[in-house]
């Protein structure tokens, strides 16, 4: 995942703070038919209790992400 997504400043994000993905969802980081609905799934559930955390990857890599090899964690 990551801001500025295509554009010269491009940054890839592995580990991102639940304020920080509130941040970039308002400052409108993500496209509504792409990576939008994923990260506000992701920041609710990383909310919705402490200590919790999601992960964001793809289904085919989901073990290197549970390995923190890949992908990108909300939390709080």
């Amino acid at each position: 995942m990551a801001i500025n997504f295509g554009k010269e400043n491009e940054q890839w994000l592995d580990r991102l703070s639940l304020s920080d993905a509130e941040r970039f969802i308002e400052e409108g980081h993500f496209a509504k038919g792409s990576m939008l609905p994923k990260v506000e799934a992701a920041a609710s559930f990383a909310r919705s209790r402490a200590g919790r955390e999601a992960l964001i990857t793809v289904l085919s890599k989901a073990k290197e992400g549970i390995e923190g090899k890949t992908g990108t964690v909300i939390c709080q």
